[in-house]
């Protein structure tokens, strides 16, 4: 019996476009998707941010989504469905085998889009007014239940909220569910719409960066928000060959730790990152110079990107360091999305042979050990790490085998 974890499928919608096709040009062109703001009302135009560049009602056409139905004011949702429906296509799963799939979604901000129009008018109005009757949407796990619904009846479906590692979180709690044999498949990611709560607040922490966010790159200046959504189906190998499902890579490993240095900011040396790593390779049963590629967290912060730096010299002590980038100067950095995000690119580079480039660094803050400058296509990869670290230091890393690159024991 085949008990590994496979993936059969991917969906995703961002700023570097919209499904897989045009998310693999994008990526691999090395083309931005960061830009002015449109859609979002906010004061704070001044910040580039990677918005989809879809208006709410573009995005409900897409996900089907009738004009009468209040989903189609959630950004979250929208963008929720788009690339869930895109994975489950992917895999080749309908509403049949819904009976024994969990949907598990990582989601921060959530309603937070919509009922954040209805704040004022909730505190100037009676309980019972049409303000009030928005909020039911601010949970973040009414966004998880609406998509759920829209999609069909899954055998049981929740919400992960840890920050900017819930996507990647949403995926490890998916896998053990499957190992320990409660569903034979999950759909698994994030998803997560700009708000001006989420644009204030990472404004207050005064980390957003008026330029393009260059990771990596000694002149770091801090984050650009985005927006966007990625799933992966995730399936036990035993179910996957009786479907006659074709798997796109293997998560051999994931580790999580939380070193709760502070609310915010990675302790100096990396201990969370540096754990989270370690972890996802003693699962895998890898090597530190097994790894060809890392895909980091990489927000163009100067205490994010001297950290996880810090913490891979530490993993890799002693061994070839190896290749690694951050893809959020292509799609920003959307928060509790971006684990799922950067999953599913890690899986494009690993079928389609490329490393894409840390967009925006042009001058490496380390220069003995830079990040991939210009996309390397043609490369075989066969172990993919991406990286996704959230507040309070709550870290995780998955590990991706390409399936190319031979049946392993």
């Amino acid at each position: 019996m085949d008990s590994r974890i496979y993936i059969t499928g991917i969906g995703i919608i961002s700023a570097s476009g919209n499904g897989i096709e045009a998310t693999e040009a994008s990526v691999s062109g090395g083309i931005s998707g960061i830009g002015e703001i449109r859609y979002l009302s906010t004061g704070h135009r001044s910040f580039p941010t990677g918005e989809v560049p879809y208006s709410n009602e573009e995005l409900a056409a897409m996900a089907g989504v009738l004009p009468t139905e209040d989903v189609r004011e959630l950004r979250t949702v929208l963008l929720g469905i788009i690339a869930a429906r895109e994975a489950m296509v992917s895999a080749g799963i309908g509403r049949a085998e819904l009976l024994r799939t969990a949907f598990i979604n990582g989601t921060t901000v959530g309603g937070m889009d919509y009922t954040e129009r209805h704040f004022r008018e909730t505190l100037d109005k009676s309980v019972g007014g049409e303000g009030c009757k928005a909020l039911v949407y601010n949970d973040c796990g009414s966004a998880t239940d609406l998509i759920a619904k829209t999609l069909g009846s899954f055998s049981m479906h929740t919400t992960v909220s840890t920050a900017c590692s819930s996507a990647a979180n949403a995926i490890i709690m998916g896998a053990r569910m499957i190992k320990a044999g409660l569903v034979d498949r999950v759909v698994a990611g994030g998803t997560e719409g700009l708000s001006r709560f989420h644009l204030n607040g990472f404004n207050t922490l005064m980390i957003l960066s008026e330029s393009r966010c260059r990771p990596f790159d000694k002149n770091h200046q801090g984050i650009n928000l985005g927006e966007g959504a990625a799933y992966l189906v995730l399936e036990r190998g035993e179910s996957m060959k009786k479907r006659g499902a074709r798997p796109l890579a293997e998560l051999m490993g994931y580790g999580n730790a939380c070193d709760a240095y502070h609310q915010t900011a990675t302790s100096a040396e990396g201990e969370g990152p540096f754990r989270a790593m370690s972890g996802a390779l003693k699962m895998a049963g890898l090597n530190p110079d097994d790894i060809d590629y890392v895909n980091c967290h990489g927000t163009g912060t100067p205490n994010n990107d001297a950290s996880e730096l810090a913490a891979m010299r530490r993993v890799w002590i002693g061994c070839r360091l190896p290749h690694y980038s951050s893809t959020k100067g292509l799609t920003g950095h959307t928060t509790s999305a971006s684990g799922a995000i950067e999953a599913v690119i890690s899986v494009l580079a690993l079928n389609e042979g490329f490393m894409p480039a840390s967009a925006g660094c042009t001058e490496p803050m380390e220069e003995d050990y830079p990040p991939v400058m210009q996309t390397v296509r043609g490369c075989t990869l066969r172990y993919v790490m991406n990286n996704s670290f959230g507040f309070g230091g709550n870290d995780s890393s998955m590990i991706l085998r390409n399936m190319a690159s031979g049946e392993r024991e």
